[in-house]
């Protein structure tokens, strides 16, 4: 079969995707091996694939086909989170578009358009990860609403509420006034904003002076329940206990002292509204102060507030600054930039609001899963996250689970008429637990209407994917669990990672995870965050389509070290193209010899084989170790210049047949036995270019994506060493060459002054063959009318026919003298340096010594040139 030009995704990623599904590869079922398990993160039922997800399943598809290799029974299980927020909104967004009001619906009308959406729109995200060529276990495929799912949520929280973990409770919330829900603080993003600062008079009682507070809000104003200073601010000190009037509506007001107000803040006089900031409500406890709130659901302002009723808060906010200043209460004002809390979904400014909601009392369940990370019986990678964890959970507060949706899982809190309220299951129990709480039956009771935070489904997922919940010590779950690695962002470490580590604990008395994996964040090149606001979030299916999936995930992890930010550029991705087209035309050039192999005994190739197998064994320990460690960028860098620079520039060349020469067919034989070794440790990166590379070199019977990886065998250093000598060698006389413009038909006799004679008589016959040299001798003697070159510690000299620019050579070695004078004077500089000798480990100290040994030595060779051209 004739190869074509270059390698074609388009043609070949489908056709092996379709095959190892076909075959049933990523299928797994408990059996007598060791498990490798990982859950994906779920993806939103409403999202589709951006280079985030492609960074973080790119990750976990490299680690599941590597172990699945090593002998492992992996299973990636994937699945969707149903989303409250995010896919209410799409619902919401739809029933706009065929002129339906939410409002119109009952909550069965509205859920059975939510299931219509979910359906037709939901998980398509799951269809477009198999164009990436991700080896999921699809059976498995889960959703954090499917019925047995949604009953272990809904039996967790009874469960928790029994124990007195969750609670019904009336605080402090963040609002989100367009989603029209509470969230929870890790919902809330806080952002730099610029605002402005407006002093504001308040008149005081029996007084012409006027009492100057400033503030950010004055569209808050008419919730003012005091005025609070600091009891020792010597300016206020006789107003204590008097009162003064809200501009505009003319309430009247206590003027209280607090050790809370900051005196060098503003003007040091602090308007108190309980109802709208977290800190004033606290004050506002502590004070017994009414508390009045101005604002409906929505953010527009309510009777409450008397003036602007039914207007959006921040067209207030404009239009209240002209009447302050109008009605002379507006001093001042000032431009003033400070964190303003916006709500992750839908990026409104987040409303403070006193409401009573459901909460989880976090303190003794978050203890033990502190424990275990700083114990690292989980670790992270890299570590830098188990201080952010431990800050976070050193400081957890309550977890506010309630959200004001219908679509989600319904709270299972049942009240009746006079506000009475149990938790049960179902409404036949919630009757039962009425008659047992209350001694009442023949009642009329109702389910709260509100549902649960998102993640409060989701933390279940490590276990609850194997029915860890809903049917306990069932076979997969004593297998699978605890899974393996998990792979996430940062962004999430409180969301979600923290909570599953609380809910496996809680639940299985395990941890879900040993290994936690943080990603970075995908940047532009310009290092700002991918988004459609910005237009640079790139079409991923569309660069599949262009590149590829090998490319694109090549592309994507050749700059992604763990935890570190990506900038992201497309030339990654055309450097990934490139290297699928090297590794084709290796194959195409390995299959031109395929029908020329003779029994010939090729003795110069014999080397060439032997650096090579311990080259590939060298790299192999080393990716070993660098996958153990995580550092998955490193492995891919390092496979990436074993083939492209040792494997296609060295070896091959190395090995190449004259032409229309044959090759000898041990030789042959072992190139591809190279070649497919080459595409087992590639093929966890790129698995669909070495699926049919691996074909195409030989008939087979098996599939690379299942052929086990060999343990890596010891290598011999001297062979390495020798290996490295020839190609700096190879590399310096071709420098010599060039400079000299002596074509490479035109013959060279080499002449080597060395005391390592015998390492280059064993690579002698492939120096001569690349070097094109007539003769290669050995010297004690300077050699003259020569071009002369320095290559390690080693002295070299080039005759030719051609005649010799002494001028120009001259120029040239003295320019490499002062190099290596500036570079001597750099090491030395560091080798003198008594703290550095002191501080540095014993093998940097011989890495400096070892470099400063060099340079004198070159620069005694180069002397030596210099003193035979004058």
């Amino acid at each position: 079969m004739e190869l074509s030009k270059n390698f074609e995704p388009q043609i070949t990623d489908n056709k092996w995707y379709n095959h190892w599904l076909d075959k049933n590869y990523f299928k797994s079922t408990p059996d007598n091996r060791e498990a490798y398990t990982i859950v994906m993160p779920p993806p939103n039922v409403t999202g589709v694939l951006h280079m985030g997800h492609c960074l973080n399943n790119t990750i976990q598809d490299i680690l599941i086909r590597r172990a699945r290799m090593k002998g492992y029974n992996t299973c990636w299980v994937p699945g969707t989170d149903h989303a409250s927020i995010a896919t209410e909104a799409k619902v919401v967004g739809m029933l706009r578009e065929r002129g339906i009001t939410k409002s119109s619906l009952s909550r069965e009308e509205f859920l059975s358009y939510a299931w219509e959406w979910k359906e037709k729109y939901g998980g398509i995200i799951l269809q477009q990860l198999k164009k990436l060529g991700c080896s999921l276990d699809w059976d498995r495929t889960s959703f954090t609403m499917d019925k047995e799912y949604y009953d272990s949520v809904i039996k967790v929280f009874v469960d928790l509420h029994k124990k007195g973990i969750i609670y019904r409770g009336k605080r402090m919330i963040n609002w989100d006034v367009k989603a029209l829900t509470a969230l929870s603080d890790e919902e809330v993003i806080r952002k730099e904003t610029k605002q402005k600062l407006y002093h504001l008079k308040y008149k005081l009682e029996n007084s012409d002076e006027p009492i100057i507070i400033a503030t950010v809000r004055p569209e808050t104003i008419m919730g003012d329940a005091a005025i609070c200073v600091h009891p020792n601010d010597e300016r206020y000190k006789n107003l204590h206990g008097k009162f003064a009037f809200v501009p505009l509506i003319n309430r009247r007001i206590p003027i209280i002292a607090d050790e809370y107000v900051s005196m060098d803040f503003g003007t040091g006089a602090l308007k108190v509204t309980p109802a709208h900031d977290v800190n004033d409500y606290a004050l506002g406890q502590k004070h017994n102060l009414e508390t009045i709130d101005i604002f409906n659901d929505n953010g527009t302002l309510s009777e409450a507030a008397q003036i602007y009723i039914g207007q959006d808060r921040f067209e207030v906010r404009k239009k209240i600054a002209v009447e302050l200043e109008e009605k002379g209460f507006l001093l001042k004002t000032e431009e003033y930039t400070s964190e303003v809390g916006y709500s992750e979904r839908t990026d409104v400014v987040v409303e403070p609001r006193l409401s009573l909601q459901w909460w989880l009392s976090m303190k003794d369940i978050a203890t033990p899963a502190l424990k275990v990370v700083m114990e690292e019986e989980i670790k992270f990678y890299p570590p830098k996250f188990k201080n952010v964890y431990r800050h976070w959970m050193e400081n957890i507060k309550d977890w506010c689970i309630s959200r004001q949706l219908w679509w989600g899982h319904r709270i299972p809190a049942w009240y009746d008429e006079e506000g009475n309220y149990v938790v049960a299951e179902n409404e036949k129990e919630a009757i039962q637990e009425f008659s047992k709480k209350y001694g009442k039956s023949n009642l009329t009771i109702k389910q709260d209407e509100d549902c649960l935070d998102t993640w409060f489904s989701s933390w279940l997922w490590p276990f609850e994917v194997f029915k860890g919940y809903s049917n306990p010590n069932n076979d997969e779950i004593n297998y699978y669990y605890p899974t393996n690695t998990l792979v996430t962002g940062p962004d999430i470490i409180f969301f979600w990672v923290a909570r599953m580590i609380m809910a496996g604990l809680e639940y299985k008395k395990q941890i879900p995870f040993k290994e936690v994996y943080f990603t970075g964040t995908v940047r532009d090149k310009l290092g700002r965050k991918m988004s459609k606001s910005l237009g640079n979030s790139p079409d991923l299916l569309g660069l599949i389509d262009q590149y590829g999936a090998d490319a694109t995930r090549f592309g994507i992890m050749i700059a992604s070290p763990a935890g570190n930010d990506i900038l992201f550029d497309e030339t990654a991705l055309e450097q990934g193209r490139n290297f699928n087209n090297k590794i084709w035309n290796a194959l195409k050039l390995i299959k031109m010899w395929e029908p020329r192999q003779s029994d010939t005994y090729q003795e110069e190739n014999q080397f060439a084989i032997n650096w090579f197998e311990n080259r590939l064994d060298e790299v192999s320990k080393d990716v070993d170790n660098m996958m153990q460690q995580f550092r998955l960028s490193e492995s891919l860098k390092t496979i990436y210049s074993l083939i492209w620079d040792d494997f296609c520039s060295w070896y091959l060349e190395w090995i190449k047949p004259g032409f229309e020469n044959p090759i000898n067919s041990s030789t042959y034989k072992k190139t591809v036995t190279f070649f497919t070794e080459l595409m087992q440790l590639i093929h966890p990166f790129m698995p669909f270019v070495s699926e049919e590379i691996y074909h195409h070199l030989e008939k087979r019977n098996d599939d690379l994506c299942i052929k086990q990886l060999s343990n890596s065998k010891p290598f011999d250093s001297f062979t390495l060493s020798t290996g490295q000598l020839l190609k700096n060698t190879i590399s310096g006389i071709r420098d010599v060459r060039n400079k000299q413009q002596l074509k490479p038909k035109e013959t060279i006799q080499l002449f080597i002054q060395t005391d390592n004679e015998n390492t280059y008589k064993s690579i002698e016959s492939i120096l001569s063959k690349q070097l094109n040299t007539s003769s290669i001798n050995f010297t004690k003697e300077n050699i003259a009318g020569s071009f002369t070159t320095i290559i390690d510690r080693d002295k070299f000299y080039v005759v030719t026919e051609k005649p010799i620019d002494s001028t120009n050579q001259k120029a040239e070695l003295e320019k490499e003298l002062n190099h290596l004078k500036g570079f001597l004077i750099s090491v030395e500089k560091k080798l003198s340096n008594e703290k550095f000798v002191q501080n540095a480990k014993p093998e940097v100290l011989a890495i400096e010594q070892k470099k400063k040994a060099d340079a004198e030595s070159k620069i005694k060779t180069i002397n030596d040139s210099l003193e035979l051209l004058n």
